[in-house]
């Protein structure tokens, strides 16, 4: 049995690297003024790092020998990190905060530190998931933007294969990476009905063709190869035979042209003639958890035949995502997942008290904002058991708050919790919303 004396082996080499003697690479980190100069052994660079290997290789010694290399993008502690990883095979990650880690895996990636980058994103995973989930939407356009972080890729996706009007009815859905929606409408367990996947599929390729007008009859036969050539790794991914026969002429049928000619005629031939043999491949149905069935009595709002090519509402004219970001961390016993959905906003609804009577009464989770006029104020609550215009009275609740917002030259948000319970919601139906009854908060 061979002993194996890994830890004394990572000391001597850790201590290689605070030696000053026999090195012959320098890396400068970071821009001036803030430059700070490491130095380094070429045989453990090129053997450890793909990207130091190719960097030495053309790198030019000076009259002592020795090779420079500069990386202006990557900031003197993450570097301390990594170079200590390549020396002595260790990454000490339990005072870090999450969105270095996660920045640090991009650093990884660059420099071809495969291992590196496995642990740190497992770290993420299954240490910091609370984060991820707050900064969802970022973790997941920038993990699609890196081909190596599949960990994290395969994590995003679990998450919106159970919820995937999250990215679907998103306003940022038709900029999304083609790998990015590839990857989950390719997965068995995407709980969305095939023809509202379609629809959206339709959506994203027409949105990348700009010059296509809403309305295929309208298309020429270069529009239709246009559209087809930009979905071509998404069209295979559709199960089109699990598709009712109303679907596939509704849906399906305005845009045939970007279909296979074989595929069109085996749907043809399954409706008309199910008995005979045909040439496509045919996918299981998807593992729908709890199956809707559309209402055929209605008309279905996935239309395909003139597809919405003006971008849609932003959710908010008033907080961005870190506004956003910071409510969700502020509210206790969340769910595992959520996400916002408008339902009153003023300078479209109205600022009557009736108009709030009317949109909110009696729901529950509302996060009330409101823009200071001429300021850069941003005021909110957040009431998760709702009013209720019926009550006439002050409602007793423990997790309501309320906060003003960093926005501008206001530069810290603040968060003011219930001290009294008993009076923390306010519901008379002569004034609308209120929170406490006095100096509850």
């Amino acid at each position: 049995m061979a002993a194996k004396f890994f830890e004394k082996l990572s000391n001597n080499y850790l201590e290689l690297l605070e030696d000053k003697e026999d090195f012959n690479v320098i890396i400068n980190i970071g821009e001036a003024p803030n430059v700070k100069v490491f130095q380094a052994h070429s045989a453990i660079l090129k053997h450890r790092s793909l990207y130091f290997h190719n960097e030495l290789k053309i790198a030019e010694k000076d009259k002592n020998n020795i090779k420079t290399i500069n990386l202006k993008n990557i900031s003197i502690q993450q570097f301390e990190i990594i170079i200590k990883y390549i020396y002595g095979g260790i990454a000490l990650l339990e005072k870090l905060e999450a969105s270095f880690i996660f920045e640090l895996i991009h650093v990884a990636c660059k420099l071809f530190l495969e291992e590196l980058v496995k642990y740190l994103e497992t770290h993420l995973i299954e240490s910091n998931a609370h984060w991820l989930r707050l900064h969802f939407d970022r973790i997941y356009q920038k993990s699609f933007q890196n081909v190596n972080l599949l960990m994290l890729q395969n994590w995003c996706n679990d998450i919106l294969v159970k919820n995937p009007n999250k990215i679907f009815e998103s306003e940022n859905f038709t900029s999304l990476q083609e790998n990015a929606l590839v990857s989950l409408i390719e997965r068995d367990d995407l709980q969305m009905e095939e023809t509202k996947i379609w629809y959206y599929i339709i959506k994203w390729g027409i949105a990348q063709n700009p010059d296509l007008s809403s309305n295929p009859e309208d298309w020429s036969n270069e529009n239709f190869l246009a559209l087809k050539s930009t979905l071509k790794n998404c069209l295979p991914l559709i199960r089109y035979f699990q598709m009712s026969g109303d679907d596939v002429y509704d849906h399906i049928q305005p845009f045939q042209q970007i279909l296979e000619k074989d595929l069109w005629k085996d749907l043809v031939k399954r409706y008309m003639t199910p008995y005979r043999p045909m040439t496509s491949i045919v996918f299981r149905p998807r593992v729908i958890l709890t199956p809707e069935m559309p209402d055929r009595s209605k008309p279905s709002k996935y239309s395909t035949r003139t597809m919405p090519l003006k971008p849609t509402e932003p959710f908010s004219k008033v907080i961005n995502q870190e506004h956003k970001n910071d409510i969700i961390s502020w509210i206790n016993n969340k769910p595992e997942f959520y996400c916002f959905k408008l339902l009153l906003r003023g300078s479209r609804d109205g600022f009557t008290r009736d108009t709030f009577w009317n949109l909110c009464n009696k729901q529950k989770n509302l996060d009330i904002v409101i823009k200071v006029k001429n300021t850069d104020e941003i005021l909110g609550g957040y009431n998760p058991i709702g009013w209720d215009k019926a009550f006439n009275g002050y409602k007793s609740c423990k997790e309501s708050f309320i906060f003003s917002l960093k926005n501008g030259t206001v530069q810290t948000s603040i968060l003011s919790r219930v001290k009294i319970t008993k009076s923390a919601i306010h519901c008379f139906d002569n004034s609308g919303l209120g929170f406490t009854g006095g100096d509850g908060i």
